[in-house]
């Protein structure tokens, strides 16, 4: 287990060490143990794995690729909410069967996504399982991203977002509203703790992103795992531990979605050269 950072906040005198803390704290299932995914419990970005299976098997046309690739600039740049980029990749999988996109994503997961769960997490769901707590993986992607690494883990419960099907089975290219992010996920975990009697004051939540600062206030242990600079920030200025694990990179998930977006956009230029006609995405 890696040794937790402070980034520059006082060292918490209470605070032993990440499963020996669970350990020695309260057991039961009123007591929560919320996980993110992305950064948190895997090293990278499991929708990179996605996209670039699909990417390998043709099944992404080039315009769908590259219009979910400048949604996901500009939501970085944010110049676009997280609504507008999830369900852009919403839309590329309307008309398939919700049975052969879950399917796809339990290949996924053994192909490309289990070797880069962080063993330090995989050992803090273990520890909050022995002590009988509600072990819960929240997270903002997707339930075919979702529920492998929650099967692998042994992980119950998922609050995450959803595709949604028609009485056939067959997605819509909807995403069910409302879209979890930020406020919204941690409103998704109130009314979850609400539902199964979980006391959000004696609960953890581990994640990195910033736009999870609204959960880890409600929380009575929040736990910032390879946290972004706006988190980072609020875990010094309140003292809460800081984790950062290195054993399995820093998102290598990442890298062949960067050269695949090169190459794809070099074509598509390409080709809009060769027909002068046709405009250019937007």
């Amino acid at each position: 287990m890696s040794t937790p950072s402070q980034d520059g906040a006082e060292p918490s005198s209470t605070f032993l060490g990440p499963t020996a803390d669970v350990d020695a704290g309260p057991g039961g299932p009123a007591v929560g143990a919320f996980f993110d995914l992305d950064g948190t419990l895997v090293a990278g970005y499991t929708a990179a794995a996605q996209t670039k299976d699909r990417l390998r098997r043709r099944d992404l046309r080039v315009a769908e690729f590259l219009t979910i690739a400048e949604l996901a600039v500009e939501f970085r740049l944010g110049r676009r909410a997280f609504e507008t980029l999830i369900e852009g990749s919403a839309r590329t999988v309307k008309g398939r069967t919700a049975r052969d996109v879950d399917e796809s994503g339990e290949r996924i997961f053994r192909q490309a996504v289990a070797d880069l769960i962080y063993p330090e997490m995989r050992e803090l769901v273990q520890a909050h399982q022995r002590r009988g707590h509600t072990v819960v993986l929240s997270s903002s992607a997707l339930t075919n991203q979702v529920a492998p690494v929650a099967r692998y883990l042994g992980i119950e419960h998922v609050v995450c977002n959803r595709l949604v099907a028609d009485a056939r089975g067959i997605l819509t290219g909807e995403v069910e509203q409302p879209v979890i992010w930020g406020p919204t996920k941690a409103s998704a975990v109130q009314l979850f703790a609400a539902d199964r009697h979980v006391d959000l004051k004696e609960s953890y939540f581990y994640a990195d992103g910033d736009e999870d600062l609204s959960l880890m206030y409600l929380v009575g242990h929040p736990r910032p795992t390879n946290p972004e600079p706006k988190l980072t920030k609020a875990a010094i200025e309140h003292g809460w531990p800081v984790m950062r694990f290195r054993s399995r990179g820093s998102g290598p998930l990442a890298q062949p979605l960067r050269r695949g977006l090169d190459r794809l956009r070099r074509e598509a230029d390409a080709r809009r050269r060769r027909l002068p006609g046709r405009s250019r995405l937007h």
